[in-house]
C-alpha cells in the first residue's frame, strides 16, 4: 500500500489547522456583530445629571464670578473718579497754557520792538531827550520789566508742567484700569454664559393639581413634592401656631410642604428665611418660598407667575392667591 510522505502528513495538518482557524475567526466576527445588533456590547449608558448636581456646577461658577463681579465694581468705582480727576486737571492746565502764551507773547513782543526793531516810538522820545545817566536807568528798568515778565511765565510754566506730569500718570492708569474693565466684563460674559447654560440644562416638568393653577418650569423633586403637598392643603383653615394636617399657619403649610419632602423647616418666617438660599425675583422658581413685609411676617410657596399658596390669616383658608397683593420681602429656595 502506498503511504504518503511525512512533508505531505505535515502540509495537510497545517492546512486544517489554518482552515480551522479561519472558521473560528469567522464565527467570532458574526457573534461580535450579533452582540452588537443585540446592544450588548454598547458603551455604558451614563445618567443626565439631577437637578441637585447642576446646582452644584452653577454654585461652583458663582464662586468664581461674585469675585469677578467685585472686583470690576471696584475698577469701574475707580476709573470713573480717575476720569474726574483727569477731566479737573484738564480744566486747570487750559487757562495756564492760555496764560503762559500771553506772558511769552508780551516778553517776545518787549524784546522784539527794542532790540530789533528799536524801541518803541515813547521809548524812543524818552531816549532822545534823555540825559546818558536818565538813559542808563531806562535800560535798567527795561531790563527788569523783561526780567518780571520771564519770571512769571517760568511761574506759570513751572505750575503747568506740574499738572502735565499730574495728568500724564493718571492718563496711564485710566489706560490700565480701563484694560482691566474690559477684561473683568468679558470673564463675567463668559462665567454668565456658563451659567445660562446650566439652567437651560435643568430638568423641567410640569405639576398638575386639583386646587392649583398648572404650574410650568418645576425642576427638583423636592420642589414638586412640596407644591403638591400645599395644593392639597386648599381650603383647609387657618389656624394660628398650626401645622397641619388639617389647619395651618402660614409658616407652617410651608413647613408641613417641605417635610414631606424630606426638607426640615423651623415653624417660624425668620427661621425659614435663614434656612433658605437667597434667591432674585427674576431666578424665582416655582416651589421657592416667598416672604412679605419688612418684618418677614408672611410666608407663601411660590408658584410662578407671581402666584402662591398660602395661609392667609383667620378666616381665610389655605388658598392660591397673587404675590402683588402684599410688599415682597425676598424669596428663598430651601434645600
Amino acid at each position: 500500500m502506498a503511504t504518503m510522505p511525512p512533508h505531505r502528513h505535515d502540509l495537510n495538518a497545517s492546512a486544517r489547522s489554518g482552515g480551522l482557524r479561519r472558521v473560528a475567526h469567522r464565527v467570532l466576527i458574526l457573534v461580535a456583530a450579533a452582540a452588537v445588533g443585540a446592544g450588548l456590547l454598547t458603551a455604558p449608558a451614563h445618567a443626565a445629571p439631577t437637578v441637585d448636581e447642576i446646582e452644584a456646577q452653577i454654585d461652583k461658577k458663582w464662586e468664581q464670578l461674585e469675585p469677578t463681579i467685585e472686583q470690576y465694581n471696584k475698577v469701574r468705582a475707580q476709573l470713573k473718579v480717575n476720569r474726574q480727576k483727569s477731566a479737573d486737571l484738564q480744566k486747570k492746565i487750559e487757562p495756564l497754557a492760555l496764560q503762559s502764551e500771553l506772558a511769552l507773547n508780551r516778553v517776545g513782543d518787549l524784546a522784539s520792538r527794542y532790540y530789533i526793531s528799536g524801541p518803541s516810538h515813547d521809548i524812543g522820545a524818552l531816549l532822545v531827550s534823555a540825559k546818558p545817566d536818565t538813559l542808563t536807568e531806562q535800560l535798567t528798568i527795561l531790563d527788569r520789566l523783561a526780567s518780571q515778565e520771564r519770571k512769571e511765565v517760568e511761574g506759570v510754566l513751572a505750575v503747568r508742567d506740574k499738572y502735565d506730569g499730574e495728568k500724564q500718570k493718571l492718563d496711564a492708569l485710566i489706560v490700565t484700569q480701563t484694560k482691566q474693565q474690559n477684561e473683568l466684563a468679558a470673564k463675567k460674559k463668559q462665567i454668565d454664559g456658563e451659567i445660562k447654560k446650566l439652567e437651560a440644562s435643568m430638568p423641567k416638568t410640569t405639576v398638575v393639581t386639583a386646587a392649583c393653577p398648572t404650574i410650568n418650569g418645576v425642576v427638583s423633586a423636592a420642589a414638586r413634592t412640596a407644591i403638591k403637598t400645599a395644593c392639597g392643603k386648599v381650603g383647609k383653615p387657618y389656624v394660628w401656631g398650626a401645622t397641619g394636617p388639617n389647619s395651618f399657619d402660614c409658616s407652617g403649610l410651608t413647613q408641613y410642604a417641605y417635610k414631606a419632602a424630606g426638607i426640615y423647616l423651623t415653624h417660624h418666617t425668620g427661621d425659614q428665611w435663614n434656612e433658605g438660599k437667597a434667591i432674585s425675583r427674576g431666578d424665582a422658581r416655582p416651589g421657592d418660598l416667598v416672604f412679605f413685609f419688612s418684618g418677614l411676617s408672611h410666608v407663601g410657596l411660590y408658584l410662578g407667575n407671581n402666584q402662591m399658596v398660602h395661609a392667609p390669616r383667620a378666616g381665610k383658608p389655605v388658598q392660591v392667591s397673587s404675590i402683588n397683593t402684599m410688599p415682597v420681602a425676598g424669596f428663598r429656595r430651601p434645600g
